[in-house]
């Protein structure tokens, strides 16, 4: 079975790792500037990250300048627009406490992309679901990634090659799936970033492993006396949902092998299961629905294994 990185376990390691490198430059000015976020940290992809975070926040923020009595789509205000961006690019000046949250998120995102970057590109498509994300958009987080680039510049390039200007975030990861298939992507050794994680902050890749919760059925009654056990096991039902527990990788497999390469079906599958009741509907949805799958093979195998948790 696939091993899962543990969001929790990255955001503690980030959250110390940031304030030992902030604390590492404020402590001799209050202020950094933008040509000292890009030297702060010797891997580069969390000075970058933190950059691309800052464009986001000052992006969301162009968002808040309409009015009912002006005209904001004019080509002149666009351009005006544009121009007082690229100047204040160009005095960027934070201090420690605005800083520190900025510099989280990217140290958060560069672990991902260096130990997790199927569940990195995940994320990135995952955040339209169904919505539409725009081409100009996802090529815009590419300019910022220097670690396990590839699979995301080709899913750009093929898009802009067929002329498309949005697609939904469902579509663009089932072609990015032909695309890690297509350039026999494999991710950047972690070695390498590891040691320099360390120099700052020993890193443990174990420890970041997600761990399985053990001896659940003996807890639950504890979570609250008064909890009736059918109601228990009814909450750590709905605490488990296959779409939330499924890796990258995982749903590249079951959508290859399971659902003929079809990522709508299966994420509609998946939903489906997510809504049902008991094990007993979820398997009798799967003979109706998937009758032909193999089910000697160690893709059904897998997949079985997750509907059975969800209803454990």
């Amino acid at each position: 079975m696939e091993e899962k990185i543990s969001a929790k376990a990255i955001d503690q390691y980030s959250n110390f790792f940031a304030s030992k490198l902030a604390e590492s430059f404020f402590h001799r000015k209050e202020k950094i500037n933008g040509q000292e976020i890009l030297a702060l940290c010797e891997i580069k992809q969390v000075n970058l990250l933190v950059v691309k975070e800052l464009m986001r926040l000052w992006n969301a923020e162009q968002h808040k300048w309409q009015s009912p009595f002006f005209d904001y789509e004019a080509t002149e205000v666009q351009q005006a627009k544009e121009q007082f961006k690229n100047a204040l690019s160009n005095h960027i000046l934070i201090s420690k406490k605005d800083f520190l949250p900025l510099l989280k998120i990217a140290v958060s995102q560069t672990l991902f992309l260096i130990l997790a970057p199927y569940d990195f590109f995940a994320d990135v498509l995952d955040a339209k679901g169904k919505g539409l994300l725009r081409v100009s958009e996802l090529k815009n987080e590419t300019r910022y990634l220097k670690v396990n680039k590839a699979p995301l510049e080709k899913l750009v390039e093929k898009l802009e090659g067929r002329k498309l200007e949005v697609i939904t975030g469902n579509e663009a990861f089932a072609l990015l799936d032909h695309i890690l298939e297509e350039v026999n992507f494999t991710p950047e050794d972690v070695d390498g970033y590891i040691t320099s994680f360390s120099r700052l902050v020993p890193l443990h890749v174990d420890e970041l492993i997600e761990r399985k919760e053990t001896e659940k059925e003996d807890e639950a009654p504890l979570v609250n006396e008064r909890m009736s056990v059918p109601l228990a096991e009814e909450t750590k039902r709905k605490e488990f949902r296959i779409k939330d527990s499924l890796t990258i990788n995982q749903k590249f497999m079951f959508t290859k092998i399971l659902f003929n390469g079809d990522f709508e079906i299966f994420s509609q599958a998946i939903e489906r299961l997510d809504s049902l009741d008991n094990l007993s509907q979820a398997l009798t949805y799967l003979e109706e629905k998937y009758s032909e799958w193999d089910k000697e093979s160690e893709e059904y195998l897998e997949f079985r294994d997750m509907v059975e948790k969800r209803f454990a």
